[in-house]
């Protein structure tokens, strides 16, 4: 079962990390981005757009998935955002771009951006969601008979 209702295994995912300067605050970029992914939904959902969301840096840094030290919070809390959309080719993801309704609303994300804008395209590779409480219990019981088995 696909994790994104619609996303085909060879989707591309798009990952844009934008720092917002000083003067901006997440209420700006809220606004702004909202204005942005509505037109992505309106006039790219039958072009090959299948969903996305955006992220805030909640400042908290998980000392048990981390190498690089035990930090307590991350100095972007609050300023760095992610934006991660998902669509079923790169092709279709660029077409998007160049549309005359989609280059205002994203110039004036830019705007806020001290970071100028990178959006690296990825390859989907896995995707998957939670197993239910029943298929959880199962799925740990046929680990531990198999396990034994080996």
């Amino acid at each position: 079962m696909a994790l994104i209702n619609g996303f085909n295994n060879d989707g591309v995912v798009t990952i844009n990390r934008v720092i917002l300067k000083p003067e901006y605050s997440t209420d700006n970029l809220e606004m702004r981005v909202a204005e942005l992914c509505e037109n992505v939904k309106t006039y790219h959902s039958d072009t090959g757009f299948v969903g996305g969301f955006v992220a805030m840096n909640s400042g908290q840094v998980s000392n048990e998935g981390s190498t690089i030290g035990q930090a307590v919070d991350n100095p972007l809390k609050g300023k760095e955002a992610l934006i991660v959309t998902f669509w079923q080719s790169f092709a279709e993801h660029e077409r998007s771009h160049r549309s005359e309704t989609f280059q205002p609303l994203f110039n004036k994300v830019l705007e806020l951006c001290e970071n100028g804008n990178e959006e690296i395209a990825y390859d989907m590779l896995w995707s998957g969601k939670a197993y239910s409480d029943k298929e959880a219990i199962e799925a740990r019981a046929a680990k531990e008979k198999y396990l034994k088995a080996a």
